[in-house]
Order: structure tokens, then sequence, then C-alpha cells
């Protein structure tokens, strides 16, 4: 599978990963044991690119929903485009079935993929024949059914009550569309299907989720893992940085593995593996090394977030002479 390509650091093509032994376990547990991976770590981490990344890997569909306050758990599975139905009223025609305006959410695509309805995505859901905004894609009927990787992004943003109207249909792979009565159950013929579920930890999930899901926790940077990322990030064909880039690697995660063990004592927002790689990027473009002096502006631009943290970069300053 290619994803559609795009510009920018988040961009969903030709994505790189640093896949350790352990996080490929942990996905290989969760696929033998058939249960979602929740997957936790900081912001910044590279939690949301994990999915991409596998989905990519193995060459399967790749579907995720960003969620939101108002996401509701029924929006992960259908969703009812009542405007629509309105809309067709008022024109005074005949109102289609139901099931006409019904518009499948991931699970949905995901777990039976030659029902799910071939309309537009949900509002937050993309798959990869629209992740950047197109929906030309044909009826998921038409379209290799051999697995998929759903990412649920960042569930702690939700509504308690979501995560819990999640148990049934995670559980069971089955749910029941309420506004047609329309039963909806995992095919075989759908493949094997990962579901990562993300979270920032800024809200507890409750006990009876966690019980469904295996769990993994990213481990923090380190400065090996700082550098090997640069290098499969800024290497492109070549495999290796040129000499100014590996120089610059090293440096700034010195920097930032420095900053994040002051911050941790101070309880400080601590710089992101993102946002080392966005300096670097940076650094790199403006031709700016340890010597130049918009060096240390730079790391407070990107990495250092000044504004929040005038004491650590201070501090930071000193490796950066």
């Amino acid at each position: 599978m290619t994803l559609s390509s795009s510009h920018g650091p988040d961009r969903s093509g030709d994505l790189v990963y640093d896949l350790s032994d352990d996080l490929r376990l942990a996905i290989d547990v969760a696929l033998a044991a058939d249960r979602p991976l929740l997957l936790r770590g900081d912001p910044g981490s590279g939690k949301s690119t994990l999915a991409a990344y596998y989905a990519q890997e193995k060459g399967l569909k790749y579907l995720e929903h960003v969620v939101t306050s108002r996401t509701q758990a029924t929006d992960l599975l259908w969703t009812f485009d009542s405007v629509r139905r309105l809309a067709d009223a008022q024109a005074g025609g005949e109102c289609k079935d139901d099931k006409e305006y019904v518009r499948a959410g991931v699970l949905w695509k995901a777990f039976a993929p030659s029902s799910a309805p071939a309309t537009s995505s949900s509002v937050g859901s993309v798959s990869h024949g629209d992740i950047n905004g197109e929906s030309d894609e044909p009826p998921l009927a038409e379209q290799n059914s051999s697995g998929a990787v759903v990412l649920i992004d960042e569930i702690d943003k939700a509504d308690p009550d979501v995560p819990n109207g999640l148990l049934v249909p995670l559980g069971a792979q089955r749910f029941t569309v309420a506004d047609t009565g329309e039963e909806i159950e995992r095919k075989a013929k759908a493949g094997s299907v990962l579901v990562i579920i993300t979270t920032n930890g800024e809200r507890q999930l409750p006990e009876a989720f966690l019980r469904r899901c295996v769990t993994y926790t990213l481990p923090e940077p380190t400065f090996e893992s700082l550098v090997r990322i640069a290098t499969l990030h800024l290497s492109g064909d070549k495999g290796t940085l040129d000499d100014t880039t590996d120089s610059l690697a090293h440096e700034l995660a010195a920097v930032l593995i420095e900053v994040r063990r002051r911050g941790a004592s101070a309880r400080e927002r601590l710089p992101s593996t993102a946002e080392y790689l966005d300096a670097l990027r940076a650094c790199k473009s403006l031709r700016v090394t340890p010597q130049h002096p918009n060096w240390q502006l730079v790391q407070n631009l990107t990495m250092l977030k000044t504004a929040q943290q005038k004491g650590l970069t201070d501090a930071s300053g000193d490796l950066g002479r």
C-alpha cells in the first residue's frame, strides 16, 4: 500500500519509524490476542505515526479517526446524515431509505468492508484514499480486503462514556446500527485488523476498557534513539547523514536530553522527539550551527518554547556554546 503523499513534517507518505523489537512484539501480541493496542506516550513521541507506518509496511488499508471532546462512540461505528435527509424531504422529493443516509465509521470499514456504504468519510475519519481530503476512493467492497490498520487517536480527549461505549464493538467486533437496525459483525474476509488507540494520559481510562486492550508505553527518548530517528528521517536513500547534519543531530540531541532531565525535576513541559526533528530540520535548512548567533534562538523557537521555560533555556544555552 502507498499512502497519499503530502508535504510537511507530519506528511503521511513515505513514512519511516524507529520500530523497536519490544513495540513490534506488542503489535504481534495484539494481533494474536485479537485485542486493540493501547499506545501510551508523551505528545510528539510518535504514537500516531505508528499506525500509518505499519499499514504501509504490511500493505494494509489505513483508517483513522481523530478523537475530540465532541466525539461519540457511535462516530467510530457509523453516523447518520440527518441534514441531507432533511434537505431531501424539504426539496419535495421522495425520501430515500434510511440506509442511504448512513455513513460507515472506521471500525465498520475495518470489520465489514463489503457492507460499508460507499459514501464519503465521517467527520474526523479518513482512510488511505482520502487522507488529504480527497473522497474519490472506490467502494470498500471493491478494495483489497486483506486487512486494515485502524488508528483511534487521542482517546483521552473524549468524554469518559466513549471508551465505555466501545467495549462491545471492540470486544465482540459487532454492533447494531440504531438508525436502521442493521447488524454489523466482523467478516472473515476482512482479514487481520489491528486497532491502535493512542493516549497522552490526560485522563484516566475506565478499568473495563483497559482490560480489553494490550497496552504499551513508548519509552522516553534517549540520546541514541534521537540520533537514530534523525538518521531515518533526514538521510534519504543514502542511509547516513552528511557530516554537518550528523553533527547537528548530536548537538541538538544532547541539548534535548539535558533539558528533559532538568525539566522533569522542575515539573515543566518536556520537549518532544517531534520538536527535536523540527529544530534539526530548521538548523539544517537555515545553516545554523552551534557557532551561529541564532543557534540558541532556533532552539527556543522549536524545542524549548522560551515563554514557558525561561530558566531551562538559560541552562541549555551552556550546552550550545
